[in-house]
Protein backbone atom coordinates (compact mmCIF):
# COMPACT_ATOMS: atom_id res chain seq x y z
CA UNK A 1 0.00 0.00 0.00
CA UNK A 2 1.74 3.48 -1.27
CA UNK A 3 2.20 5.69 1.68
CA UNK A 4 -0.55 8.11 1.06
CA UNK A 5 -3.20 5.53 0.76
CA UNK A 6 -1.72 4.42 4.55
CA UNK A 7 -1.72 7.45 5.81
CA UNK A 8 -6.01 8.23 3.98
CA UNK A 9 -6.43 4.79 5.97
CA UNK A 10 -5.19 5.43 9.22
CA UNK A 11 -7.13 8.68 9.42
CA UNK A 12 -10.41 6.81 8.04
CA UNK A 13 -9.88 4.37 10.80
CA UNK A 14 -9.14 6.95 13.42
CA UNK A 15 -12.23 8.46 12.74
CA UNK A 16 -14.39 5.74 12.74
CA UNK A 17 -12.65 4.78 16.68
CA UNK A 18 -13.34 8.63 17.63
CA UNK A 19 -16.91 7.65 16.27
CA UNK A 20 -17.31 4.67 18.58
CA UNK A 21 -15.57 6.54 21.46
CA UNK A 22 -18.50 9.22 21.33
CA UNK A 23 -21.23 6.41 21.31
CA UNK A 24 -19.61 5.13 24.19
CA UNK A 25 -19.12 8.37 25.79
CA UNK A 26 -22.90 8.81 25.45
CA UNK A 27 -23.60 5.35 27.54
CA UNK A 28 -20.95 6.47 29.92
CA UNK A 29 -22.42 9.77 30.74
CA UNK A 30 -25.53 7.92 31.88
CA UNK A 31 -23.96 5.19 33.91
CA UNK A 32 -21.92 8.29 35.56
CA UNK A 33 -23.16 7.86 39.30
CA UNK A 34 -23.01 3.81 39.49
CA UNK A 35 -19.35 3.74 37.71
CA UNK A 36 -18.27 6.30 39.94
CA UNK A 37 -19.48 4.37 42.94
CA UNK A 38 -18.04 1.61 42.13
CA UNK A 39 -14.39 3.86 41.14
CA UNK A 40 -14.55 5.24 45.05
CA UNK A 41 -15.27 1.49 46.56
CA UNK A 42 -11.46 0.99 47.29
CA UNK A 43 -11.16 4.34 49.21
CA UNK A 44 -13.97 3.29 51.55
CA UNK A 45 -12.15 -0.07 51.43
CA UNK A 46 -8.84 1.98 52.60
CA UNK A 47 -10.29 4.22 54.73
CA UNK A 48 -12.31 1.68 57.26
CA UNK A 49 -9.20 -0.48 56.97
CA UNK A 50 -7.16 2.26 58.31
CA UNK A 51 -9.01 4.09 60.74
CA UNK A 52 -8.91 7.40 58.92
CA UNK A 53 -10.41 9.47 56.04
CA UNK A 54 -9.69 8.35 52.41
CA UNK A 55 -12.19 10.70 49.86
CA UNK A 56 -12.18 12.14 46.96
CA UNK A 57 -11.07 15.46 46.92
CA UNK A 58 -12.59 18.03 43.54
CA UNK A 59 -10.36 21.38 43.84
CA UNK A 60 -12.39 23.08 41.56
CA UNK A 61 -16.00 24.39 40.44
CA UNK A 62 -15.44 22.73 37.30
CA UNK A 63 -13.65 20.01 38.50
CA UNK A 64 -16.80 18.07 39.27
CA UNK A 65 -17.82 18.50 35.80
CA UNK A 66 -14.66 17.64 34.38
CA UNK A 67 -14.44 14.67 35.55
CA UNK A 68 -17.92 13.04 34.81
CA UNK A 69 -16.62 13.73 31.47
CA UNK A 70 -13.57 11.44 31.72
CA UNK A 71 -15.32 8.81 34.14
CA UNK A 72 -17.79 8.68 30.81
CA UNK A 73 -14.76 8.71 28.12
CA UNK A 74 -13.98 5.58 30.42
CA UNK A 75 -16.77 3.46 30.38
CA UNK A 76 -16.83 4.14 26.95
CA UNK A 77 -13.18 2.93 25.98
CA UNK A 78 -13.99 -0.58 28.03
CA UNK A 79 -17.67 -0.78 26.25
CA UNK A 80 -16.45 -0.26 22.61
CA UNK A 81 -13.37 -2.28 22.87
CA UNK A 82 -15.03 -4.74 20.65
CA UNK A 83 -15.07 -1.99 18.00
CA UNK A 84 -11.90 -0.15 18.48
CA UNK A 85 -10.10 -3.67 18.16
CA UNK A 86 -11.75 -4.45 15.18
CA UNK A 87 -10.07 -1.03 13.65
CA UNK A 88 -6.91 -1.51 14.96
CA UNK A 89 -6.93 -5.25 13.07
CA UNK A 90 -8.41 -4.23 10.27
CA UNK A 91 -5.38 -1.10 10.02
CA UNK A 92 -2.98 -3.67 10.71
CA UNK A 93 -3.89 -6.12 7.81
CA UNK A 94 -4.91 -4.12 4.97
CA UNK A 95 -5.61 -5.69 1.48
CA UNK A 96 -5.83 -9.35 2.48
CA UNK A 97 -7.87 -11.99 1.19
CA UNK A 98 -11.58 -12.39 2.28
CA UNK A 99 -9.99 -15.58 3.30
CA UNK A 100 -7.52 -14.47 5.47
CA UNK A 101 -10.55 -11.63 6.60
CA UNK A 102 -11.92 -14.41 8.68
CA UNK A 103 -9.43 -14.27 10.76
CA UNK A 104 -10.56 -10.62 12.52
CA UNK A 105 -13.75 -12.72 13.60
CA UNK A 106 -11.18 -15.42 15.66
CA UNK A 107 -9.23 -12.23 16.50
CA UNK A 108 -11.92 -10.31 18.29
CA UNK A 109 -13.39 -13.51 19.90
CA UNK A 110 -9.80 -14.02 21.74
CA UNK A 111 -9.06 -10.14 22.01
CA UNK A 112 -12.25 -9.04 23.76
CA UNK A 113 -12.07 -11.48 26.50
CA UNK A 114 -8.47 -10.85 26.58
CA UNK A 115 -8.84 -7.16 27.03
CA UNK A 116 -11.89 -7.34 29.60
CA UNK A 117 -9.45 -9.92 31.46
CA UNK A 118 -6.65 -7.66 31.60
CA UNK A 119 -9.26 -5.02 32.79
CA UNK A 120 -10.76 -7.04 35.35
CA UNK A 121 -6.88 -8.26 36.93
CA UNK A 122 -6.39 -4.38 37.48
CA UNK A 123 -9.65 -4.06 39.14
CA UNK A 124 -8.84 -7.10 41.52
CA UNK A 125 -4.68 -5.13 42.21
CA UNK A 126 -6.43 -1.65 42.85
CA UNK A 127 -7.80 -2.41 45.71
CA UNK A 128 -4.21 -3.63 47.26
CA UNK A 129 -3.08 -0.84 45.78
CA UNK A 130 -4.95 1.40 47.56
CA UNK A 131 -4.70 0.24 50.91
CA UNK A 132 -1.30 -0.09 50.46
CA UNK A 133 -0.25 3.52 49.35
CA UNK A 134 -3.18 4.74 52.02
CA UNK A 135 -1.33 2.95 54.99
CA UNK A 136 1.69 5.47 54.40
CA UNK A 137 -0.51 8.58 55.65
CA UNK A 138 0.53 9.30 58.84
CA UNK A 139 -1.88 8.37 61.98
CA UNK A 140 -3.53 12.16 62.58
CA UNK A 141 -3.59 12.99 58.62
CA UNK A 142 -6.66 12.74 56.30
CA UNK A 143 -5.88 11.86 52.93
CA UNK A 144 -8.12 13.90 50.84
CA UNK A 145 -7.02 12.36 47.13
CA UNK A 146 -7.32 14.78 43.59
CA UNK A 147 -10.47 13.01 42.09
CA UNK A 148 -8.48 13.40 38.64
CA UNK A 149 -5.15 12.00 40.10
CA UNK A 150 -7.12 9.19 40.89
CA UNK A 151 -9.03 8.51 38.25
CA UNK A 152 -5.76 9.03 35.88
CA UNK A 153 -4.30 6.16 38.16
CA UNK A 154 -7.24 3.97 37.97
CA UNK A 155 -7.47 4.55 34.07
CA UNK A 156 -3.73 3.89 33.23
CA UNK A 157 -3.51 0.62 35.57
CA UNK A 158 -7.29 -0.77 33.83
CA UNK A 159 -6.05 0.45 30.20
CA UNK A 160 -2.46 -1.20 30.68
CA UNK A 161 -3.52 -4.38 31.94
CA UNK A 162 -6.10 -4.63 29.10
CA UNK A 163 -3.70 -3.73 26.03
CA UNK A 164 -1.24 -6.16 27.64
CA UNK A 165 -3.36 -9.06 27.87
CA UNK A 166 -4.29 -8.54 23.93
CA UNK A 167 -0.75 -8.33 22.82
CA UNK A 168 -0.16 -12.33 21.97
CA UNK A 169 -3.67 -12.36 20.47
CA UNK A 170 -2.75 -9.31 18.17
CA UNK A 171 0.55 -11.45 17.49
CA UNK A 172 -1.41 -14.52 16.72
CA UNK A 173 -3.46 -12.37 13.87
CA UNK A 174 -0.43 -11.18 12.66
CA UNK A 175 0.93 -14.99 12.04
CA UNK A 176 -2.48 -16.08 11.03
CA UNK A 177 -2.55 -13.43 8.42
CA UNK A 178 1.36 -14.06 7.13
CA UNK A 179 3.02 -11.25 8.43
CA UNK A 180 5.45 -12.63 11.43
CA UNK A 181 6.45 -15.98 11.93
CA UNK A 182 6.62 -18.17 14.60
CA UNK A 183 10.90 -18.11 14.14
CA UNK A 184 10.52 -14.34 14.95
CA UNK A 185 8.44 -15.19 18.53
CA UNK A 186 10.43 -18.06 19.63
CA UNK A 187 13.91 -15.67 19.08
CA UNK A 188 11.83 -12.84 20.80
CA UNK A 189 10.40 -14.83 23.96
CA UNK A 190 13.23 -13.75 26.69
CA UNK A 191 12.47 -10.29 26.05
CA UNK A 192 8.88 -10.77 26.00
CA UNK A 193 9.55 -12.19 29.48
CA UNK A 194 11.56 -9.56 30.57
CA UNK A 195 8.97 -6.75 29.64
CA UNK A 196 6.07 -8.96 31.02
CA UNK A 197 8.18 -8.40 34.64
CA UNK A 198 8.95 -5.03 34.18
CA UNK A 199 5.55 -4.13 33.35
CA UNK A 200 3.95 -6.04 36.16
CA UNK A 201 7.05 -4.16 38.40
CA UNK A 202 5.84 -1.03 37.00
CA UNK A 203 2.29 -0.72 37.16
CA UNK A 204 1.41 -2.86 40.64
CA UNK A 205 2.21 -0.43 43.06
CA UNK A 206 2.05 -3.21 46.07
CA UNK A 207 6.24 -4.04 46.72
CA UNK A 208 5.45 -8.01 47.14
CA UNK A 209 6.24 -10.48 44.66
CA UNK A 210 3.36 -12.47 44.49
CA UNK A 211 1.00 -9.29 43.28
CA UNK A 212 3.78 -8.88 40.43
CA UNK A 213 3.67 -13.08 39.56
CA UNK A 214 -0.30 -12.93 39.49
CA UNK A 215 0.88 -10.06 36.71
CA UNK A 216 3.66 -11.11 34.34
CA UNK A 217 2.65 -15.08 34.63
CA UNK A 218 -0.91 -15.01 32.82
CA UNK A 219 1.14 -12.63 30.30
CA UNK A 220 4.50 -14.70 29.57
CA UNK A 221 1.70 -17.47 29.32
CA UNK A 222 -0.45 -15.92 26.90
CA UNK A 223 2.81 -15.20 25.00
CA UNK A 224 3.65 -19.11 25.09
CA UNK A 225 0.24 -19.80 24.09
CA UNK A 226 0.45 -17.76 20.68
CA UNK A 227 4.06 -19.10 20.22
CA UNK A 228 2.15 -22.41 20.49
CA UNK A 229 -0.54 -21.54 17.65
CA UNK A 230 2.16 -19.74 15.68
CA UNK A 231 4.27 -23.27 15.13
CA UNK A 232 0.73 -24.56 14.78
CA UNK A 233 -0.22 -22.60 11.94
CA UNK A 234 3.16 -22.68 10.34
CA UNK A 235 4.08 -25.72 10.02
CA UNK A 236 0.26 -26.26 8.92
CA UNK A 237 0.83 -23.88 6.24
CA UNK A 238 4.07 -25.10 5.37
CA UNK A 239 2.67 -28.44 4.75
CA UNK A 240 0.00 -27.75 2.54
CA UNK A 241 2.01 -24.98 0.27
Amino acid sequence: MPLREHLREARRRLFLVVLGLAVGLVLGWFLYEPLLAALQVPLRVASAHEGRTVTLNYTGLASALDMKVKVALFLGVLVTCPWWLYQLWAFTTPGLTSRERRYAVGFLGAAVPLFLGGAGLAWWVLPHAVSLLAGFVPEDAANYTDAHGYLTFVMRLVLAFGIAFVSPAVLTGLNLAGIVRHEALAKGWRVAVLVAFVFAAVMTPTPDALTMLVVALPICALYAGALGLAVWHDRRADASG
